[in-house]
Parts: C-alpha cells; structure tokens; sequence
C-alpha cells in the first residue's frame, strides 16, 4: 500500500513538472505580451516604461527578484508548512505579495491594465502553489516514514480537491483582481485562526480526549528517546463507511465518503486562494476527525499534495497562467531544505505549542490582508 502511494504521487509529480515547462510556452507568452501591451506607456504608477529593466516575467520596470531572499525565506516556508501542515501557501503568498512587492505592483494596474493586474495576480496563486506543491512532496515522504501519515485519510481528502480544482480554475482564472484576491486571502485566515483559538477552549477541548491522550504518549515517547514509529499510525479497519487507525494506543475512525466531501470544499476555497489549503485541512483533521497535532501534519501534507498537482496543472497548462522560473528554481530549493528539516524539529515540539503558532500567526496575517484588500488600511 505504501509504495502504490509514493508511486502514485511521484507519477501525478513528474507529469505536473515536465508537461508545464514543454507546453505550447508560445502561446503562453502572447497572453502576457497582450496584457503588457494593454497597460499605458509612461513612468507614473499603472504605466509600464519601456525604457525600464526587466523585471517580474521579464515586465519592463517590474519589480527585481532577489534570488537570496527567495531561497532564505522558501526555507521558512518549507519549514513551517511541514511542521504544522499548514500556511506553507500563506506564508508563500506573503513572500510574494509583500517582502518581493508583487502584490502592490499589481495594484497599480487595477484601473489603467485590468488584464495584467489579473494575470500577475493568477502568477502569484500559482506561486505559491509551486512551493507547496515540493513541501507537501517532500513532506508527506518523512512523515510516512515516520508512521505519522493516515494515508487513506489523505487520498480521500485529496480527491476531492481533484474536482474542486477543475471548478475553481475554470470559474476564476483570469477573473480575480488582486484586491479582491488580497481581501478574501485575509479573511479565510483570519477566521480559521478564530476557530483554532475556540478549540483551545475548555469547551473546545472537551471532545479531543484520545486526541490529547495520543498526544501525551506522542510526546512521553519523545522525551524517552523511543522509537515513534513502533506506535505509529496502523489501519485497523478499512470500509468506505468507516475507516479505523491506531496511533499510540487510541483509535480514531473517519468516514472515506465524507473525507472526500471535506476535501471538494476544502480545495475549493484553497485554490482560489492559491494556497495549498492546510490552513483549513489542520482544524478539519484535529476538529472533525479528531486527529492529535502529530498526525495531522502528515495527512495534511498528502492531502494538499493531490490538490496542488492539479491546480498546478490546470492552471498553466489549460489555462496558461506563467511564472518567473529563475524564482520559482531558487525557491524549491529552500523549500526542501525546509521541508526536510521540518519533520525532524516539529516532533520535538508540543502539540499546544504547535497550535499556539498556527494560531499567531492566522491571526496577525489574516487581519492585516483583510484590511488591506478591503479596505485600503495597511498594518505592520
């Protein structure tokens, strides 16, 4: 079952790779030279000067990528995306937007070239899915190895972003100003981060016994230096109407029918934003399902690796949305790095720690792209 999985995603992998970079890049490039070409000459804000270096997808007087920023903070990323299976395409997103100015350069467009502030905007969601997509790889390969993974749970999940995917692409692509895109990112994180703070609750807490109870053996087992995978996940019982795992003496069960439901609107939401969609995996996993911190990680990963192959897929090659490749390189590489260290640091840290970082960090980042999307209102 194991090497079916890994087989299986490293083909879905490969094919997402390879066909992107031999696609018809021709016709790719008239989409943006049209965009380019619809924007107003000239070196005020909302106009593109000619005379300018090229920057961002080559745009005259578009922003410069520095390549050592985008390796140190992909490290970060990759980082935090596999030690709490989530904001790996938040924090990507925030990268782009913000430390490279991608987003503000957008924005300058918004009146005077609606269609180029579109397609940087569609550049970005598949950006960020770019780094998500090699976290979630590389991720959910250590955490397997680990036995901290329930992979059915996770294909399930990940097939019904299969056809969330297909939706939201279709619907959106080319569609979305970055404002609005700015706007509904924040609010989503915000919200999510709302939810996690309740579940930290008295209230909140008093339906996640086996969860806490497998956490404390979790984290008893580390600090004995034992072996975590002899207590690692196992399926005890597989149907498509209950499916039972085993992890560190409890048993949790979950529907496979109702994880694919989960996992449609889930990806629905994480592909518009252009983000891998653990944000809103990890409360599904720990509130739903009732899943420990250590294994929700894990599952995310996989989940949002399915989801992340075919919205990469869909939108550059049915779509033909385009990214600055010289970043793109730069970034993966952080991103492993981050992705391998990840794994091997989170399991040293508690799980209320865990959520008190996924927490902070919705919080801050969802208010301050909820304000700034909607209503113009800039925080640090």
């Amino acid at each position: 079952m194991r090497k079916r999985i890994l087989v299986f995603c490293s083909i879905l992998l490969f094919f997402t790779v390879v066909i992107p970079l031999m696609g018809p890049t021709g016709a790719f490039a008239d989409q943006l030279s049209d965009a380019i070409a619809s924007a107003p000459q000239g070196t005020e804000k909302g106009q593109i000067d000619p005379k300018a270096a090229p920057g961002y997808l080559g745009i005259s007087g578009a922003p410069e990528i520095n390549l050592l920023v985008g390796l140190v903070w992909a490290i970060w990323v990759g980082w935090i995306f596999s030690t709490v299976g989530a904001f790996g395409g938040i924090m990507a997103g925030v990268g782009h937007m913000t430390i490279y100015g991608l987003g503000a350069y957008a924005k300058t467009f918004k009146d005077t070239a609606p269609g180029l502030n579109k397609f940087i905007t569609d550049s970005i969601r598949v950006s960020n899915q770019w780094l998500v997509g090699l976290s979630a790889a590389v991720s959910s390969f250590n955490y397997h190895k680990q036995k901290r993974l329930v992979p059915a749970l996770g294909l399930f999940l990940g097939l019904g972003a299969l056809f969330a995917t297909l939706l939201v692409v279709f619907t959106t692509a080319g569609k979305i100003k970055f404002s609005q895109y700015q706007g509904w990112f924040g609010l989503c994180v915000f919200v999510i981060g709302g939810f996690m703070i309740y579940e930290m609750t008295p209230r909140g807490q008093a339906s996640k016994k086996g969860a806490q109870a497998a956490a404390k053996a979790f984290e008893e087992t580390m600090k004995s230096k034992g072996k975590i995978e002899d207590q690692g996940v196992k399926t005890v019982k597989w149907s498509l109407a209950k499916t039972e795992i085993a992890f560190f003496g409890q048993t949790f069960s979950f529907s496979p029918i109702w994880a694919f439901v989960g996992g449609f609107f889930i990806s629905a939401i994480a592909s518009f934003l252009g983000i891998g969609g653990g944000f809103l995996y990890v409360p599904f996993l720990t509130s739903v399902v009732g899943l420990p911190m250590f294994v929700v990680a894990g599952t995310s990963a996989l989940s949002v690796l399915i989801g992340m192959i075919f919205a990469i897929f869909n939108f550059m090659v049915l779509k033909g949305v385009m990214v600055f490749w010289p970043m793109i390189g730069a970034e993966l590489v952080g991103i492993f790095i981050g992705s391998m260290i990840g794994p091997r640091t989170g399991k040293y840290i508690p799980a209320k720690v865990l959520k008190g970082i996924f927490i902070a960090l919705a919080i801050f980042i969802g208010l301050r792209y909820t304000l700034r999307g909607f209503f113009g209102i800039s925080i640090v």
